[in-house]
């Protein structure tokens, strides 16, 4: 079950988290989630799905909100499932909305009742190391995407990442995103030309029933096991300074009521996330102030004209961002913990991990859930022999 005594090491190589917090750490790790944020956020823009002002509007406030809140770079993204389905054409400006509004409504109610409180206690390390592993797959598989469009300018910003981690606190994740911004400013393309369909579009009663369906139903169990569960247990880790804040119940109402207030003001439904976590913290960010910081900018952004939102959405290259997010992967799915564990707890997170990525994190904590009890049993039945013969 997850204790906080329990948990000893849920990111492996991230820097020591009593390392004194420095401006430029905090600006380096405050950007480190930008390939999650910027191509999702910018395809929905495009797609006439969301206003560019209420999108960077709604990222900004939540930015500035949960860095008030939980003194700690505690992320703010789109969500995944929900965001995935509007690009493919399985949702409406209409029923993107009331997705994110429904979901607000779900994440208090279970917050608010104690459940994911309840939840939290009952899914067993393994498990969670295994949900760790294989979100981190996800996001890597991503990350891979991005950076396929052009594997040499992603493969010369992964090495920039790793060389700039070896020189000590030189901000690479910052210098990176600069570079390549004033790079493609000068010489790219642009955003592209077309422009999406200005203002809100106010959603109707006949578009609750495709928001429930194809937005809550697959984005409830993401965000409650990612952005809720393995967020909360990697948070106490890095930061067991502030434990009390970090906790699931909070994560929860948080994201619940950003969704409800902002979202019908056009902003894009959102949710904290552990590879988030992990790639700010990786990257320098100890505090509120990168992802603070962050917040102000999106927030100032959003009063600017479109096509200049548009620019700044579409300044930083893909593979740039796909590298970003990598670095951001390995930090979320590399553990200690599965290391130093037995190999029929292995045998769980693999279990768990698998399912994670090729199905989904519902599916992936039952059958590990399931997993797990027989691992148990299976020991003890191997145990009790020896037991009898040291009793006799």
């Amino acid at each position: 079950m997850i204790r906080d005594k329990e948990v000893r090491e849920l990111s492996e190589g991230c820097p020591d988290t009593t390392r004194r917090a420095s401006i430029l750490g905090e600006l380096n790790g405050g950007i480190a989630d930008l390939g999650v944020l910027l191509p999702f956020t910018l395809g929905l823009v495009m797609a006439g799905l969301v206003p560019a002002s209420g999108a960077l509007a709604g990222f900004g406030i939540a930015y500035l909100v949960s860095a008030a809140i939980y003194r700690a770079p505690i992320p703010v993204q789109p969500m995944k499932a929900i965001g995935a389905v509007a690009l493919a054409g399985g949702l409406a400006s209409g029923s993107l909305m009331l997705s994110g509004v429904a979901m607000g409504v779900a994440l208090l109610l279970i917050g608010l009742s104690g459940t994911i409180r309840r939840l939290a206690y009952l899914v067993p390390q393994s498990v969670v190391a295994g949900l760790q592993l294989g979100l981190g797959a996800m996001l890597a598989h991503h990350a891979v995407s991005l950076v396929l469009p052009s594997v040499p300018v992603g493969a010369a910003a992964v090495a920039f990442l790793w060389l700039a981690s070896g020189a000590g606190r030189l901000p690479g994740a910052l210098l990176l995103v600069v570079l390549s911004a004033a790079v493609n400013a000068a010489f790219g393309a642009g955003p592209s030309p077309v422009a999406p369909p200005p203002g809100l579009t106010l959603p109707a009663l006949s578009d609750l029933p495709a928001a429930l369906r194809e937005g809550v139903v697959p984005q409830l169990p993401l965000t409650l096991t990612n952005a809720v569960l393995v967020t909360a247990v990697l948070a106490r880790e890095l930061f067991p300074d502030r434990r009390g804040r970090l906790t699931e119940r909070r994560l929860c109402l948080t994201s619940g009521a950003l969704n409800l207030l902002l979202c019908p003001m056009g902003a894009v439904p959102m949710c904290h996330g552990a590879g988030g976590l992990a790639a700010h913290h990786r990257f320098g960010a100890r505090s509120g102030l990168g992802t603070g910081l962050l917040g102000a900018a999106l927030l100032a952004l959003a009063f600017a004209p479109e096509t200049a939102q548009l620019a700044a959405l579409s300044l930083v290259p893909l593979p740039v961002l796909g590298a970003l997010l990598l670095f951001g992967a390995a930090e979320l799915a590399t553990s200690r913990r599965i290391l130093d564990a037995t190999l029929s707890c292995r045998i769980v997170i693999a279990i768990t991990a698998v399912l994670t990525f090729l199905l989904d994190p519902a599916v992936a904590i039952l059958i590990g859930l399931v997993a797990e009890a027989a691992r148990r049993v299976i020991v003890r039945a191997l145990l009790a022999p020896d037991d009898a013969r040291h009793r006799g």
